[in-house]
């Protein structure tokens, strides 16, 4: 388990101090793929890198596995930081140094006895798709190899804990579904804890079970990927998702609307129940969708309509609360 215990991060210069990451409480459990989702300056990369003290926290603690980072010095530090992977957006590898020598390097400031080092570069090559590119120089290589060789090299120490610190963002759309294909597959196959920090929504949809959200140092919403997508409560959160998935009805629609506008939430199984046919057969009122999607996340459906019903208020109201008792949730949109 890592756990963030009221961690705050201060930067001071000569005229002022800024505040990047201000009283942070997380428990991230083992095994998870935690998402930590904020625009720029939020603090969420202050965060990560006080995990391996990169940053070393003003105050708080950062315990892993029951272990406070925070108390540790010297080689106790080192030998604790072994077991924290990381990689960047903009890979950080080694020009002069093949494919294989960049992942053998991290192995060797380990300490690995020399003989066992080039089984394990074979092993880690086979891992991420690049056992051909071993004696490869990483300027012939596209941008998902090289992030390919960054992850190798990460992983070269067995860590438990694997930091991404904005992975993908260099990456075009294509290059990052196998990206976040590959981190999910090394998850499943090592149990490893995976944190992400990240801008874009789309990335937490694909591979995190769980996320928080920051702004201004702080977080301010955390849950279930599946359950914030379903419900979120903060305006910030509501706006990272709509960049995923937008409803914005277009004005000249919603004035030809004449009955009541609403928004229909199906979660789990009863997205697939046909609830809505089921109330327009029940109840004497008539149904125009003006938008909607089902959206699968951590495989589970979100089903998403927005919809008007005409009829009388009475039976409009009726087929309303039939869908809230059949496990939908429903919200009136107010129109003009």
């Amino acid at each position: 388990m890592l756990e963030f215990q009221n961690i705050t991060k201060i930067y001071e210069s000569k005229n002022k101090k800024v505040v990047g990451v201000d009283h942070v409480s997380l428990k991230i459990n083992k095994g998870d793929v935690f998402g930590i989702v904020g625009y720029s300056g939020a603090g969420k990369s202050s965060l990560l890198r006080c995990v391996n003290l990169l940053e070393r926290p003003t105050s708080g603690k950062i315990l892993v596995d029951g272990i406070d980072l925070t108390k540790l010095s010297g080689s106790k530090l080192r030998v604790a930081r072994l077991k924290i992977g990381m990689i960047f957006q903009h890979f950080y590898l080694i020009s002069q140094k093949t494919v294989g020598e960049n992942i053998a390097f991290a192995l060797r400031a380990a300490k690995t006895p020399k003989n066992k080092i080039p089984g394990r570069v074979a092993e880690l090559l086979e891992m991420v798709g690049l056992t051909d590119k071993r004696d490869v120089y990483p300027g012939q290589l596209s941008g998902g190899q090289k992030q390919r060789v960054g992850i190798a090299r990460a992983l070269a120490n067995n860590p438990s804990i694997l930091l991404c610190d904005e992975a993908t963002s260099a990456l075009d759309p294509k290059t990052t579904l196998s990206i976040l294909k590959l981190l999910k597959e090394i998850n499943r196959r090592l149990g490893i804890t995976i944190v992400l920090i990240t801008h874009e929504m789309d990335v937490v949809k694909e591979i995190c079970n769980r996320m928080a959200i920051m702004q201004d140092g702080r977080v301010i919403e955390e849950g279930e990927v599946y359950d914030i997508f379903a419900e979120p409560k903060e305006l910030l959160t509501k706006e990272f998702i709509n960049s995923v998935v937008s409803f914005e009805i277009p004005n000249e629609i919603l004035k030809g609307v004449k009955g009541q506008v609403m928004k229909i939430l199906f979660k789990g199984d009863v997205a697939g129940e046909g609830v809505i046919s089921d109330t327009m057969q029940r109840f004497n009122v008539k149904g125009n969708f003006l938008h909607g999607t089902i959206e699968y996340i951590q495989e589970r459906p979100l089903g998403i309509f927005i919809m008007e019903l005409q009829g009388e208020p009475a039976a409009v109201n009726e087929a309303k609360h039939y869908m809230e008792q059949r496990g939908a949730l429903v919200e009136v949109i107010e129109h003009v």
